[in-house]
């Protein structure tokens, strides 16, 4: 096999060139010389001016919707358009940013924000922090996949709204008919996520709310006001409870919570349709959250996720909204079954609380009887 020798010819060359002090060649010099280096930046990152955050004015604002990478943020009057900042951190085990967040936002220099711009691309400023939440209207969800980990015991919570301090549950009297399982479910949410319920039993324009059902909303503490918003009865002692609070409405489709926010709010002019008459079903009319001053002070929040909230309870799901169940809360031992339900099982610490009174013997009730409702469904 032949020796391959123009390398080490090659080497040879340049070595004695190297050791006469020959230039290189111009062609050598135009091969090895760097070539202009031409970066292209996301353009989100150009109209953030992220570089500049620190010399930016800050506002403090209500986020009002979400979209990828970032959020619609309510400052004043104003609707700002938001991205994250790298530099945004969260607590773990709960959803970063939600309806209702108090953020503080870096806003874009004047010539970023001009009003007259009408490019899609631009935004308004960046989310750099979030202030801790008051309150929050969430339901637990089980971590899965890449973001699972098998030794971390603690549920992640999804967070729908946030900061609310009233939860106005919309029933009806017909079409659809009242249901007092859906109001019960909406109670232990509004429970655990620290929220006032108050109930509007609306539409007595076609009917009259049974006195038997009132007698059982009545036996749960649950204050209840009859309306309709189609004639106005009855808004005129809902309208105080709402005074110079911050509420988020929930009800099954078709209640007329859309209805009842046009009559509430002037200009607000949500869409409305009819129910099915086939099942007594409604339709959805709210496809994302929208955030209404009330005239008398106050805001009123309408939220696509509020109603797949009491729909879908999972059995298993049903203890997270008992705290008092929790052991790092109450104090109990833990139960000798991860998957416990408290209800038969062997060495279950919540029964052996509930005996001793330190569990409420009215609240495990509740919990029977709303479990015992959702293995029915």
């Amino acid at each position: 096999m032949a020796k391959r020798k123009g390398k080490s010819r090659q080497r040879i060359d340049w070595h004695s060139k190297y050791e006469a002090g020959d230039e290189d060649s111009p062609a050598h010099v135009e091969r090895q010389g760097l070539a202009r280096r031409e970066v292209k930046l996301p353009p989100r990152q150009l109209e953030t001016g992220q570089e500049n955050a620190d010399d930016l004015p800050r506002r403090d604002g209500m986020v009002a919707g979400m979209f990828p990478g970032g959020a619609q943020v309510r400052v004043g009057r104003d609707v700002l358009l938001c991205m994250i900042a790298k530099t945004f951190r969260a607590p773990e085990n709960a959803t970063a940013l939600a309806v209702g967040d108090i953020v503080t936002v870096a806003l874009t220099r004047p010539d970023h924000a001009d009003a007259d711009d009408d490019d899609l691309n631009r935004t308004d400023g960046m989310i750099l922090s979030r202030s801790p939440r008051e309150s929050a209207l969430s339901r637990p969800q089980p971590r899965s996949g890449k973001h699972r980990d098998r030794y971390k015991t603690e549920i992640f919570e999804k967070v729908i709204v946030a900061n609310m301090d009233v939860l106005l549950i919309v029933a009806s009297v017909r079409e659809p008919r009242l249901r007092p399982r859906l109001i019960e479910r909406y109670l232990i949410i509004a429970e655990r996520g620290e929220l006032e319920p108050l109930l509007a039993i609306n539409k007595i324009d076609l009917a009259r709310p049974d006195r038997q059902a009132l007698e059982a909303l009545a036996a749960m503490e649950l204050k209840t006001v009859p309306i309709s918003a189609r004639t106005g009865e009855g808004l005129d002692a809902l309208l105080p409870e709402l005074a110079g609070r911050r509420a988020v409405v929930a009800g099954a489709s078709g209640v007329g919570k859309s209805t009842l926010i046009n009559r509430l709010v002037p200009g607000a002019d949500l869409r409305t349709r009819e129910v099915r008459r086939a099942d007594q079903r409604g339709r959805h009319t709210t496809s994302s959250a929208a955030i209404h001053e009330l005239p008398g002070g106050g805001v009123l929040v309408d939220t696509p996720g509020i109603r797949e909230l009491g729909l879908r309870i999972e059995p298993a799901e049903l203890p997270w909204y008992f705290p008092e169940f929790e052991s790092r809360r109450s104090g109990i031992p833990r139960c000798r079954f991860n998957n416990c339900t408290h209800t038969h099982e062997p060495g279950c610490a919540v029964v052996a609380a509930v005996e001793a009174e330190k569990i409420s013997a009215r609240r495990y009730q509740s919990y029977l009887h709303l479990l015992e409702t959702l293995e029915e469904d």
